[in-house]
Formats: structure tokens, C-alpha cells, sequence
């Protein structure tokens, strides 16, 4: 072991921390934790405690796994081969008492036994072919990005931009290839799905079905001819939220919203935050619905700012009080079931309440404030449009947008340099979301190394890519929807007005073995699997660590080949 000044001079990448932190978690095999020894202190008594759940460490000492975490019940595959993975040059004992698997070796000449278990080295001839655009990496999870080929990037992008892909969806990707790809989904207007039925009449009698309404949606996200709308969709509804909880389904404004996201995805800015601001649901949400000139509600005024179009601190509290009189007067539309529903409970001789046209807030200059207010830096009458308009002349507006976009699209933390270069020319497009979405698949910085497997999937993108890979059925959309709760992602129902976390968020120890455990339910509620010799060429690249080319080496049949595919770290990256 080198000494503390040799360690500390070693820094592994943050992909490297983030893959070795997914494979833990599900506890398929200490040995996955490639890495671990070129960790200086600060990574092994901070970081890896809080990605990994280890336990403390003196410097200098082998790194302890708690397993604990592990599932019950283990992908066959995983469960059966775990003993023939390597191990790091530093042996990771577990706690007292903890299972561990009984051989474990290194890549190479060196190995490790573990305390009463024989040792071999990996048979390095067995490993799986290479494909093109990068070699099997044995030593690290650092891997070799093959981006230089346009079938990888081409695969990466249908990561991104959509849930994956079917092979036929694939398969025209890769005839098209990557520059025509990127036409087709940012040309292509998004296709509404089906309509859910009754949606349009929920009322007070006849509610919403949340299960029905998510069901719906996933369905969309697996069937839709065009997947980047339905990406573009979740996207949008993690940016401007609204949860079903507060909302209410007494009515069809989540329905609504959803489809406002798909049908203002690709528009331009300033009618998305309009449309937005005056959508039924985000009226009840922040309550702006029950905002007037006399008594303004604060709520959407701030987050309209903070957490949709400019940041934190870039807006005083001055700011907030005169926007909140500026938005004031809208109410929510009622629909005719719902008039419908409250007539039918009316005292008699009670006015009948009376329907409103379309589907968006209604404008009641009655309730509204009148009178100049100073709002950002400028003084006059302001209106809902002005509002918007106002926040799209500061220059924080589009590197806001920018950066949000670019942390879901190319890197967690994209380069203050790319933000830049794409947001002058978002704001000077006119704040063009397609355009924006175009220059980021064009950009270089997507298919830089840097980029390659450097997000990890939300669990929907997860668990909808795992049934496009395996096939939809839908039992395979209730299962999704079944363990969607368990990974902390339900559709409708985010966690805060923030939205859902990001990227090494998601990993935890429950969240990665509940991804385990839905390999398994998925894989067994397919009656017929698809060749699985090549998946991993199609679904990982052909690059893959040291572990999943053991797994993947030793594996004898489809079911044990998907089992490795789907349960692996690379597949948990995009």
C-alpha cells in the first residue's frame, strides 16, 4: 500500500466515485468497489461514508463494507457468479458477521483471498469481445469513452433524448445516423398519446384515478412514435412542478398540465412561462388561483423567480411583494362536469354556477392589483406578460435555463463556457427551446469524454428503458408504476416544489436494490426474452468494468444475461 502522501495525490474521477457507489448499494459484491484504494482521506472518511455507506476508517487501513443493504433477492445471475469478481488491490473487509462471498480475485496476476476462501485470478482470455467504439475496460470504472464512433453516439443520445431504446428504434438511429437522429427529434412535432378516458369530465363525483393517470403516461413514454416529447415532458414537469396531493383529482388539471408540457415543449420561453403561470394546476399548487391585488399570495411570485427562470439571488424581496400584485387576479377555470357536480349539490333557488371556456386560469381584472409598481429594476404598470417579459430582459434568465437543461442533458456540472456560449444564443433566438435542445445534441461537449456515463438515469428512465429493452407488456407498466415509490420517483407527485433530486441523489442502498429487484420482477414477468448474447453490446456499449465482464463471461443463458445487463452500474448511467 503506498504511503498517506502518495494516496492523497491520487484523484479519481467523480464517475469512477458514482459507479462504484451504484454497485455497492446493490450489494451484488464488495469487489465492484474498484477504486476505493486511490481514494485520498478526505473521499474515504467523507464521501465514500455518504455515496456508500461505509464505515469509518483510520487512513492508511482497509476500507470497511457494510452489506447490509443487500437485496433479498438478487438477479439469479448476480446472486450465483458474485464469488468470481475481483477485488481492489486493497483488500474492503466487511463488518462482523456480514455475508461475503466466499473467492474473490483481482484482474491479472495479483489476488486476494478472503479469510478462508482460495484465491484465482480472472480468466482474462473468457473475457467478451470488444465492440466498436471502445475496448472492456479491466481495470477501473473510469472507462475508455468510445464516442468517437457515431454508433456510440448515436446510443448515447437516444439515452438522453429519450428511455432508451427498442432495437428498431435503435436500429433506425444507426441507419439515420447521429446528425439526421438529431433532426428527427427536434423536427418532429410530439405526438399527443391517446386520450385517457374521462380524464376531461373528473370532478367532485368523478375523480381522477392517479394509477389510471400514471399508467397513462408510461404507457406513452414506452409506445409514443415520438419519445423526445415524452423526455421533454418529464423534464418540464420536474422543472415546473405540481403534485397531485395538493392539486387535488377532482379535476383534470394534472391531466391538463401534462399535456401543456408535451405541446409547449419545443415552443419558445416566454409562451411556456405564460402558459405556466395561468395553468390550472400551478394556480392551485402556489396559489395563485386564490391571489388578489388587496391580499397577494407570495408563493408562485418566488418560485417563478427562484426555481423557474432566474435563481437565487438574483431578485430582492421588493421583487417578490411587487410581482405578487402584478400576477394577482387570476382564478381556476371550471369545467362543465365540474358545474355540473356543484349544481347537482346546490340548495334550491341557488344561482347555477356556469362553466368556463378553455382550459386555463380565468382573468378577473375585478380581483386584480392597478397602480405602477417597480419591479426588477424598472417602474410602471406591470401585468402577468409584463411580469414575464421583464424577467426575460435580465441576463441571468437564459444561463438559468441553460444550466438546468445541460445538468438533464450532458453533464451534472456543465462548464460555466458552455453554459455561456448556449445561452447567448438561446436569448438571442428568442429564447427558442427547440433551438436550444439542437445545439445541445451538437454540441461537442455531449460526445466528449467527460460525458460518457456521466448521469446517472432517474428511476422512470431506468424502469421504462428496462421494458423497452426487454420488450413492453403491460405488466410490465404496472410494475413500473408498483415500484416507482420504493426508488423515490412517482409520476405527479414530486417530493417539494424543487422537483426530484439529480443524478447521485437517486443513489442510496434501498433505491439501488429496489433498481436491483425490479430487474428481477421484470425479467420474470417476461414470458419471452429477446436474445440477451449481444445486450451488452446494444444497451452497455461493449464497455463494461471488470465485474459485469466476469458476470457476463460466466453467464450460460438469456435470463442470466439480462439478469447482468440490466442489474449492472453501467446500465444505471446515460
Amino acid at each position: 500500500m503506498g504511503s498517506d502522501r502518495d494516496r492523497k495525490s491520487i484523484k479519481p474521477s467523480r464517475r469512477a466515485v458514482l459507479t462504484a457507489s451504484l454497485s455497492a448499494a446493490v450489494g451484488v459484491a464488495v469487489a465492484r468497489l474498484a477504486g476505493l484504494r486511490a481514494f485520498d482521506e478526505r473521499i474515504a472518511g467523507i464521501e465514500a461514508q455518504k455515496l456508500l455507506g461505509l464505515r469509518p476508517s483510520a487512513p492508511g487501513a482497509p476500507v470497511a463494507v457494510d452489506m447490509a443493504g443487500a437485496p433479498e433477492s438478487m438477479p439469479a445471475a448476480i446472486g450465483a457468479l458474485a464469488p468470481e469478481l475481483p477485488l481492489p488491490a486493497t483488500p474492503m473487509l466487511p463488518r462482523p458477521g456480514a455475508a461475503i462471498p466466499p473467492t474473490l480475485a483481482v484482474s491479472g496476476d495479483a489476488s486476494v483471498a478472503a479469510p478462508g476462501a482460495s484465491a484465482r485470478p480472472l480468466p482474462a482470455a473468457r473475457q467478451p469481445d470488444a465492440v466498436t467504439g471502445g475496448a472492456i475496460r479491466g481495470a477501473s470504472y473510469d472507462w475508455d469513452s468510445p464516442l468517437g464512433s457515431e454508433s456510440a453516439r448515436v446510443a448515447q443520445l437516444l439515452r438522453r433524448a429519450t428511455f432508451g431504446a427498442t432495437d428498431a428504434e435503435l436500429e433506425r438511429a444507426l441507419s439515420d445516423g447521429y446528425a439526421r437522429t438529431v433532426d428527427r427529434l427536434v423536427e418532429t412535432p410530439f405526438a399527443d398519446p391517446p386520450p385517457l378516458a374521462g380524464a376531461d369530465d373528473a370532478n367532485q363525483t368523478k375523480p381522477l384515478q392517479v394509477q389510471a393517470l400514471q399508467t397513462w403516461w408510461l404507457d406513452a413514454m414506452q409506445t409514443s412514435p415520438t419519445p423526445f416529447g415524452e423526455r421533454m415532458t418529464l423534464f418540464w414537469h420536474g422543472h415546473f412542478t405540481s403534485d397531485y396531493r395538493k392539486v387535488g383529482l377532482q379535476s383534470p388539471f394534472m391531466y391538463w398540465q401534462n399535456q401543456t408540457f408535451r405541446r409547449q415543449g419545443l415552443g419558445d420561453l416566454k409562451t411556456m412561462l405564460m402558459s405556466v403561470t395561468t395553468d390550472p394546476a400551478m394556480l392551485r399548487y402556489l396559489d395563485l388561483g386564490i391571489s388578489t391585488g388587496r391580499n397577494p399570495n407570495e408563493n408562485y411570485a418566488r418560485e417563478l423567480m427562484e426555481l423557474y427562470s432566474l435563481g437565487v439571488d438574483r431578485f430582492s424581496e421588493d421583487d417578490v411583494r411587487a410581482a405578487a400584485k402584478a400576477l394577482a387576479g387570476w382564478r381556476e377555470p371550471r369545467t362543465q362536469a365540474m358545474v355540473d357536480a356543484l349544481n347537482a349539490r346546490a340548495k334550491p333557488g341557488a344561482m347555477p354556477a356556469v362553466a368556463d371556456p378553455g382550459k386555463s386560469g380565468v382573468f378577473d381584472r375585478a380581483r386584480a392589483f392597478s397602480g405602477p409598481l417597480t419591479y426588477l429594476g424598472k417602474t410602471g404598470g406591470f401585468d402577468t406578460e409584463a411580469v414575464i417579459d421583464r424577467i426575460l430582459a435580465q441576463d441571468a434568465t437564459a444561463p438559468f435555463v441553460v444550466r438546468r437543461v445541460l445538468a438533464q442533458f450532458v453533464h451534472r456540472t456543465p462548464a460555466d463556457a458552455l453554459v455561456d456560449r448556449l445561452a447567448a444564443r438561446f436569448r438571442a433566438g428568442g429564447y427558442d427551446l427547440k433551438s436550444l435542445m439542437r445545439d445541445v445534441f451538437t454540441s461537442p461537449e455531449l460526445s466528449s469524454p467527460e460525458s460518457y456515463r456521466a448521469l446517472v438515469k432517474s428511476p422512470i428512465e431506468f424502469m421504462v428503458s428496462v421494458a423497452k429493452a426487454l420488450g413492453t407488456t403491460p405488466q410490465l407498466t404496472r410494475a413500473i408504476n408498483g415500484a416507482s415509490s420504493g426508488m423515490g420517483q412517482v409520476l405527479f407527485d414530486p417530493p417539494s416544489v424543487g422537483g426530484w433530486p439529480r443524478n447521485e441523489a437517486w443513489v442510496s442502498s434501498n433505491t439501488v436494490v429496489a433498481r436491483a429487484n425490479f430487474v428481477t420482477q421484470a425479467i420474470g414477468q417476461t414470458r419471452t426474452l429477446p436474445a440477451g448474447v449481444d445486450a451488452y453490446k446494444r444497451y452497455l456499449d461493449g464497455v463494461v468494468g471488470p465485474a459485469t465482464a466476469e458476470l457476463l463471461t460466466n453467464a450460460t443463458d438469456d435470463r442470466s444475461r439480462w439478469s447482468v445487463v440490466l442489474s449492472s452500474a453501467e446500465f444505471q448511467l446515460k
